[in-house]
């Protein structure tokens, strides 16, 4: 009797990145990125707890346009990555005035927050927190803003502003280049 060794090929492996193949946030480098919130998340499941990372940023390239999104993983690095491709997905482009500003007073409530932002004629930026941070990296300047609700939660604040804006905006679309696999690393699928 021989004994056979039975091989089983381990799914969960990931293939090697090939030798100068970029990442998606490579691609993409005229982007200002800023995390506004990170939290580790228990789930509780049979076995016990499973922890994993929930991450909410915002990105904007200085000129008008911003987008938020969020990405939850079992690690940083993965959830940061999930929330950067739904940022760039979720992209507005704000109509600024020739003063960086914005043309006409804006208002939106998101679940329990609610914001107003106004423009101010020179008297700066006068905004705190998750809206300060949108407005920053969207390069608008000049608007002061008001968080009217008593909610400290970044995340629905930051997408208030983003509702509030979205009457002043467009939808932006990021022209990324389209990425070739060789056939040699796709997968044969066995029937």
């Amino acid at each position: 009797m021989t004994d056979k060794k039975t091989t089983t090929k381990n799914t969960s492996e990931r293939r090697p990145r090939p030798a100068g193949a970029k990442t998606f946030a490579d691609r993409v480098k005229d982007v200002d990125q800023k995390i506004i919130d990170i939290r580790r998340v228990t789930r509780v499941v049979a076995g016990g707890r499973r922890m994993s990372f929930a991450v909410s940023m915002i990105i904007g390239d200085k000129s008008g346009v911003v987008g938020i999104g969020t990405g939850k993983a079992g690690d940083t690095a993965l959830a940061i990555a999930k929330a950067l491709k739904e940022a760039k997905k979720n992209a507005i482009k704000i109509k600024k005035t020739d003063t960086g500003s914005i043309s006409k007073d804006v208002g939106a409530k998101y679940t329990s927050s609610e914001v107003i932002l106004f423009p101010n004629k020179g008297k700066g930026l006068v905004a705190g927190a998750a809206v300060r941070d949108i407005l920053v990296i969207a390069g608008i300047r000049d608007v002061t803003s008001k968080v009217l609700s008593g909610s400290k939660n970044k995340l629905n604040t930051a997408r208030a502003v983003i509702k509030a804006l979205a009457p002043i905006s467009t939808k932006h679309s990021f022209n990324l280049p389209k990425i070739e696999v060789a056939p040699e690393l796709i997968p044969e699928v066995k029937e």
